[in-house]
């Protein structure tokens, strides 16, 4: 079996692309090959600034041989179909072969396709997935054709067996395939050839190319650390820059270099970004201090004053990076000192959204939201609305201007600087978290509160508008803001209604809502007006804004969900939104608890009962629920319940009413039947006191141990009984095991 070597060797590929297009190459090839009937062994892709490598092994010599029978029309059908079904089997009417079947004779044909050889198979395919290659952005160049990164220059294709190397003849807009390539651009110029991938492998690397893009990784890791260590120093972790700068090179040459005594009082974070995204400079950090101290650069040659004047070059470059820093931090500093306020009143003129206002206007609703929240996070109502009107000042810094990814932490730097105490400082650079499922979530409650507000702000605007999530399409963020307002709710055991907290957050948008350029109903006002409890005579002097700030001065937290809902408001129609927000929230809780390891329908069984929007409580009753299903006496209890309900809701539609109560010991017979009676006494008087503590776990085991006493009752009594006074005593006694077992959550849902 031969083994294949493919190298597509061109100009520089950006670093970005490589490994998708490594990936890509190894697919389309495969896949082409395979289902030209080449299978093979293994295969392997490889990528480096200037190529991309495929090799596979144990590849068949040639595709086999099919053998097709094709069923056509009947014997003595119209000449026309014959001719047709020939037409499509490629053979003539002498090689048809007649056939008696259950409806009359018909005509087969047999088709047989030759195998053919690998080579033809691979330059076929090749040439294909050369013409067709996905890039995010390609080029032509000359008269050419073709499309491809960056100039294609040349082709290398062979098939290696025990006789030898061949190479595989092909074509592409001028370019042949060969078994040739080069080394280093610089220090190995010039073709040689190869004869295996072995081989090519071999003589890369002699001449300065380290194919495999984690080989070039791990020896730039290492290297980096050992020369920072060396200083008494540390390097700092970043595996995206690792794989980038690891894309860059063919022969990494680290070297480190020094920074400006005067640019190392800038922030580490300010350090380590600019050299980051400008220079795409590792950072050094002096674990004594936490300063950044010294850079890692990754040069693609070996020089004979061993790096001296590369990094001569590069620190140059970066003293003036760095001097520009340093003009931002110093300049946004004594703005942050002397008035920090101006650039709150600055972000009046930055838009948020067309159709959500300004920045301004959304500081504005996340102030008032945080007044709101801020009893139930823990956190003192006037410094969380302090803490979320200085939040986002710092989008209007120079600093953050320049380095976006840097929003919040230079926030709390300024805040320090302008005097505000570490609790509120802290709450700029916390309030974005969680940014996804692995970032960490604040636990201060001044974090919590503006993180919080300024999540539900997010998603009610957007949900205001009708900008919702769809399918893989998610433009703002929204299911990770949902994900980090659950993630915020569970992991600092926040007691509160999310349909009343979606609602606060809701109100703003809902007196605003204006697509067609209409004002909101003045009724929708008056309504506002008499559930904040804002005098009517004063409503005309009550700009929004003003409507909106009270939000975060009224203490009514818990009734306006219920004023929304109920037909009579004028905002009922707004319900709908809230409630469909809300089950967003449900899904994406699904989701994050599936990870857990929570079947989604004990979620769906718990989400049924009153007080699922309680998340804290609904994960409590969940989380306890999965534990004692996982047991054999919980599933068995799921399997008694549900053969209790079937009977029971059965004979009420059948007598058209309902056996809610009225079960007495008294009329049992069966000794099982009794058993269970004292069963049930026994489970409620745990479950009552557990249900009171919400220690749902103990609740659920209640309910598990009344697994043998409904398995004996339905082993040894009859609950239709002849009697109809038995039967309805036993329907009740069926009833009540449905109730005692519906306390925690609807096991009707629960899947068998």
């Amino acid at each position: 079996m031969p083994d294949l070597l493919i190298e597509l060797f061109s100009e520089e590929i950006p670093a970005r692309m490589q490994k998708r297009a490594s990936e890509d190459l190894k697919k389309r090839m495969t896949d082409g090959l395979v289902e030209a009937g080449l299978t093979y062994s293994g295969a392997a892709a490889f990528a480096t600034p200037r190529r991309l490598t495929l090799a596979v092994e144990g590849l068949l010599a040639q595709s086999p041989t099919l053998r097709e029978e094709r069923k056509g029309p009947k014997v003595g059908a119209p000449d026309k179909a014959v001719e047709g079904f020939l037409r499509g089997a490629g053979i003539t009417r002498d090689q048809l072969e007649e056939r008696e079947t259950p409806k009359g004779a018909v005509y087969f044909a047999t088709i047989e396709k030759a195998g053919r050889p690998a080579a033809e198979i691979v330059s076929e395919v090749l040439e294909n997935v050369i013409r067709t290659f996905p890039w995010p952005k390609s080029m032509r160049w000359g008269g050419s054709s073709l499309r491809w990164v960056r100039p294609l220059h040349s082709i290398l294709c062979l098939l290696t067996d025990e006789s030898g190397a061949a190479i595989v003849p092909m074509e592409i807009d001028g370019i042949v395939a060969g078994d040739t390539t080069e080394g280093h651009r610089f220090m190995a110029p010039g073709r040689f050839a190869v004869t295996s991938f072995e081989d090519y492998e071999a003589k890369l690397k002699r001449a300065h190319v380290v194919l495999n893009p984690q080989e070039r990784a791990d020896h730039i890791k290492s290297e980096a650390q050992n020369l920072a260590f060396a200083s008494g120093l540390e390097l700092v972790q970043d595996e995206g820059l690792l794989a980038e700068v690891a894309g860059l090179v063919e022969w990494p040459v680290v070297l480190m270099g020094e920074i400006g005594a005067e640019f190392l009082d800038l922030p580490p974070e300010v350090l380590q970004t600019s050299m980051k995204e400008h220079q795409k400079f590792f950072s050094v950090r002096n674990p004594k201090t936490g300063r950044i101290e010294r850079f890692i650069t990754v040069a693609n040659r070996e020089t004979a004053d061993h790096g001296a004047t590369i990094l001569a070059g590069n620190q140059k470059v970066l003293s003036a990076r760095l001097a520009d820093a340093k003009f931002f931090w110093e300049n946004d500093l004594r703005i942050a000192k002397t008035d920090i306020g101006q650039w709150v009143e600055a972000l009046e003129n930055v838009t948020f959204h067309n159709r959500l206002g300004s920045q301004g206007d959304r500081i504005r609703r996340i102030v008032a939201l945080s007044g709101a929240l801020a009893p139930l996070t823990g956190a003192d109502p006037q410094e969380a609305q302090e803490a979320a009107r200085l939040a986002k000042a710092d989008l209007s810094s120079e600093m953050v201007y320049e380095f976006p990814e840097l929003q919040g932490l230079m926030g709390r730097y300024y805040l320090q600087a302008s005097g505000l105490d570490d609790e509120g400082a802290a709450a700029a650079e916390e309030h974005y978290a969680p940014l996804g499922p692995s970032d960490s979530v604040p636990h201060r409650p001044l974090s919590v509160t503006v993180a919080m507000a300024d999540k539900l702000d997010t998603l009610t605007g957007f949900w205001a508008i009708d900008e919702k999530p769809t399918g893989s399409k998610d433009p703002f963020a929204l299911r990770r803001a949902a994900l980090g307002v659950i993630r915020l709710i569970l992991e600092n055991g926040l007691r509160l209604s999310l349909k009343e907290a979606v609602a606060r957050a809701f109100f703003p948008h809902a007196i605003k809502r204006d697509t067609d350029g209409v004002e909101t109903p003045e009724e929708k006002r008056a309504e506002y007006a008499r559930i904040m409890g804002i005098d009517l005579d004063k409503l005309h002097t009550l700009d929004t804004e003003a409507l909106v700030t009270m939000i975060g001065e009224r203490g009514v937290f818990g009734t306006l969900w219920d004023t929304l809902k109920d037909r009579n408001s004028s905002f009922h129609q707004d319900a709908g939104t809230i409630a469909d927000l809300v089950g967003f929230f449900h899904d994406r809780l699904k989701v994050f608890l599936r990870d857990e390891g929570i079947r989604h329908d004990i979620i769906d069984a718990c989400l049924a009962m009153d007080g699922s929007d309680d998340l804290y409580l609904l994960v409590k009753r969940a989380r306890a629920l999965n534990e004692v299903l996982a047991t054999e006496d919980g599933e068995n209890l799921v399997q008694g319940f549900k053969r209790a309900n079937n009977i029971l809701t059965q004979a009420e539609e059948k007598d058209g009413v309902e056996y809610s109560f009225g079960a007495d010991v008294k009329y049992a017979e069966e000794g099982a039947e009794t058993a269970l009676f004292a069963a049930l006494d026994a489970a409620e008087e745990k479950i009552a006191p557990a249900l009171a503590q919400e220690d749902f776990a103990a609740a659920v085991s209640a309910m598990a141990g009344l697994r043998a006493p409904i398995d004996a009752f339905f082993e040894a009594v009859q609950v239709n009984a002849d009697s109809a006074v038995l039967r309805r005593n036993r329907l009740n006694l069926l009833n009540r095991i449905r109730a005692v077992c519906s306390q925690v959550a609807d096991l009707t849902r629960i899947e068998s």
